[in-house]
């Protein structure tokens, strides 16, 4: 065993990476579930985003196009889901687990041609001068710039519930749609609108694993994290800025088990394997202590002649 292997720098920076997909998704579905949709689908969206990332660019031999394809994908597969639930009026929790299932098998399908070809690769987001600062300068600004991206996207979404009146109209819709509704809102539009965002976050932080955190495609390689999405929106309390705490925690803990397999401790590999999933569920439950209620329509279906 020599943890003196383990570079602390380099370890906090791979920690950022590891992030960055996970939190995508989950700002994604917090937006979705502060309109009062309950979208399960989260997994087969990333999936999804992942292989159309992938295969755009290969094909073009740009990984920002990939990127915009992925986002793209992930949101015509919610789109799906919208029409399920806004308009054919399916039930949320079982058209969310058919999204993930079809979304599982069609990158499947469209990934059979891509399994060990090599993507181009995505420019570092190195920041003058800032990037040559000690220890925070490789840690902060030396990211690609889809990592700055998921953060503003999560100050966006925070401001945005909390200050603007977009935000207000979003949590009333999710606070109760009948009087959204009365109000003149257009309750079906917001959701959709917001399902839609959801579905291209999804994408985007798929992308991310197959054409940055791991430039290759593998059949099933976003390996449970849109649950885990799933699961941190609800544990941090709809509340943005937990949600970037849970993501970072996740993605901490990740390549910490990682950096300590290959240092050779002394532990179980499997027990290794499932710590990033236990040790996320149990801090976020303690998190999540203070019993914040979920916006009281989530899951609820909106008739507009009710």
């Amino acid at each position: 065993m020599d943890l003196s292997s383990i570079n602390p720098i380099l370890l906090l920076a791979s920690l950022i990476v590891a992030a960055t997909p996970l939190l995508l998704a989950a700002i994604g579905e917090l937006v979705v579930e502060k309109a009062g949709v309950l979208n399960l689908g989260v997994e087969g969206m990333m999936i999804t985003g992942a292989i159309c990332g992938f295969a755009i660019a290969v094909n073009t031999g740009s990984p920002v196009v990939g990127l915009i394809a992925a986002a793209g994908g992930g949101a015509v597969l919610s789109l799906l889901f919208a029409l399920l639930t806004q308009f054919a009026m399916a039930n949320q929790v079982a058209s969310g687990l058919s999204l993930t299932l079809f979304g599982l098998g069609l990158s499947a399908l469209i990934g059979q041609d891509y399994q060990g070809v090599k993507p181009p690769a995505f420019p570092k987001g190195d920041i003058p001068v800032l990037s040559d600062i000690p220890v925070l300068g490789p840690i902060l600004f030396s990211q690609d710039f889809v990592v700055y991206l998921a953060f503003f996207l999560t100050l966006g979404v925070w401001v945005m519930l909390k200050y603007s009146r977009a935000g207000l109209i979003l949590r009333a819709v999710g606070e109760n749609h009948d009087a959204a509704h009365a109000l003149g809102y257009k309750v079906v539009r917001i959701r959709v609108l917001a399902i839609l965002f959801g579905g291209a976050c999804a994408g985007l932080g798929g992308a991310y694993i197959s054409l940055i955190r791991v430039p290759q495609w593998t059949e099933g390689m976003t390996a449970g994290i849109g649950w885990i999405a799933l699961a941190l929106v609800v544990f941090a309390s709809w509340k943005p800025w937990r949600v970037l705490l849970g993501a970072c925690l996740f993605g901490g803990v990740s390549v910490l088990q990682l950096n300590l397999q290959a240092a050779g401790v002394a532990i179980p590999v499997e027990y290794l394997a499932m710590s990033p999933y236990l040790i996320t569920i149990i801090v976020l439950v303690i998190m999540s202590a203070d019993r914040s209620r979920a916006p009281a329509s989530l899951g609820k279906g909106f008739h507009a002649g009710s």
